[in-house]
């Protein structure tokens, strides 16, 4: 089977990030990860960057990381995609078919209802995951379910508890919405578990991710990790 990580931050785009593209790429490569895709914050969440600054310099911030992993891949030996997580006073989505080019052309969206600018992306052609929707958190005022503006549901993120992750589960099977998984991963290899999405032949873009999703080829994998290193 072929692993991906769908669900990893890096430093510096996303301010909560405390590993850097190059670790995060080499720790995924040493588990015989096939690929990783990287979800940084996007412009309305955590992402590291003076906001201020003019649309256009904040999408080309958001996707250096992206970009920066992507000419990494050869010589580590790890395939990279990028996608975002986008947010919303604390709900989060994981957004993937999009890329920079289509955002620079759509600085509209960024005044949008959530709503409507999930609307907009599938409309284009996008992956929409709802993820971890019942996070309980001191900054989340309240939690937002959006069953019909999501194509699946993170049932299982492996930074949140057993509690939260089998409420996701029963939300995601009441509106008969396809499961999905990640690790949330902020931290390379000081990551305790793993989680994912696997399929029985390597993906060849982002758009292949999207079709063997839709089509329920991908499967969820947990696991701890190996090379927890707990300092």
């Amino acid at each position: 089977m072929f692993r991906y990580e769908t669900h990893l931050h890096t430093s510096p785009v996303s301010r909560c990030a405390k590993a850097t593209v190059r670790e995060s790429l080499e720790f995924y490569k040493a588990l015989g990860y096939d690929g990783v895709f990287i979800t940084n914050h996007f412009i309305d969440g955590n992402i590291n960057v003076d906001r201020s600054l003019p649309y256009r310099d904040r999408i080309k911030f958001f996707y250096s990381d992206a970009e920066e992993g992507e000419r990494l891949a050869d010589e580590i030996g790890i395939k990279v995609f990028s996608a975002a997580e986008l947010a919303y006073g604390g709900t989060d989505f994981l957004v993937y078919g999009i890329d920079k080019a289509w955002y620079l052309d759509h600085p509209e969206t960024e005044g949008m209802k959530k709503t409507e600018e999930l609307a907009l992306l599938r409309e284009s052609g996008a992956l929409v995951i709802q993820a971890h929707p019942f996070r309980e958190a001191a900054y989340i005022d309240h939690i937002r379910l959006f069953p019909r503006s999501v194509d699946g549901i993170e049932t299982f993120n492996a930074n949140r508890t057993d509690f939260e992750n089998a409420m996701a589960e029963h939300y995601a099977a009441s509106y008969q919405l396809p499961g999905f998984a990640g690790s949330d991963n902020h931290t390379a290899s000081k990551q305790k578990k793993l989680a994912g999405m696997e399929c029985e032949s390597p993906l060849t873009g982002v758009a292949d991710f999207i079709e063997k999703y839709r089509r329920g080829e991908l499967k969820i994998f947990t696991s701890d990790n190996p090379l927890y290193e707990n300092s």
